[in-house]
């Protein structure tokens, strides 16, 4: 019996989602979706593993990590890994979720074990992923940009600003009619605010 490497099985795995990734910023919004569903299964199982001891905190994490990823996906180019990309981007939200509720257990949680991303996935239900990324394709960049660069990725506003080409002043504004689009957009009354 022939038994596939598991470094060939994650190689393979990432190339399939690689391969998604790059056809859903190409226009191809059934490949998008698949990628995020994908990427959620992997995602979940990843966080779960990091928040053993908080485990209702990983659904949460979760969402955030793929908005995240959704928002900061013009900066992937394909020549890069995708899975370098996305766990420094989970990396980072983790780190961040740890520093936000003050854990001191942080410290002695390993952030940088690269090859377990794609490894064996959490199978739940990836319905979350595809809603959340039917609500931020309803956002404009002007609005979604800011919110990734500072509220997610926790660049300054100034950063961000640089970053965008937008002024500070419009990065607040973007962020706070983004976030005030979103919320109406999850309560179901769209997003008629300034796009």
């Amino acid at each position: 019996m022939l038994r596939t490497n598991p470094q060939d099985a994650l190689s393979e795995r990432e190339a399939q989602m690689r391969a998604l990734l790059l056809r859903g910023m190409q226009g191809d919004a059934p490949a998008y979706r698949e990628f995020l569903a994908a990427l959620a299964i992997h995602l979940r199982g990843f966080l779960r593993r990091r928040l053993a001891q908080r485990p209702e905190e990983a659904e949460d994490l979760l969402q955030e990590v793929l908005l995240a990823v959704h928002n900061a996906r013009h900066t992937y180019h394909a020549e890069q890994p995708l899975t370098a990309w996305v766990q420094a981007i989970a990396r980072y939200k983790l780190a961040d979720h740890f520093r936000g509720h003050a854990r001191r257990d942080a410290l002695h949680d390993p952030l940088d074990d690269d090859a377990e991303l794609f490894g064996e996935g959490d199978e739940e239900s990836a319905s979350a992923s595809r809603d959340l990324g039917k609500l931020l394709q309803q956002l404009p960049d002007k609005q979604r940009l800011p919110i990734v660069h500072v509220k997610v990725e926790g660049l300054s506003v100034e950063e961000t600003a640089q970053l965008t080409g937008l002024s500070s002043s419009a990065v607040k504004v973007g962020i706070h009619r983004g976030l005030k689009a979103l919320a109406g957009l999850i309560r179901g009354k769209g997003n008629d605010e300034d796009r």
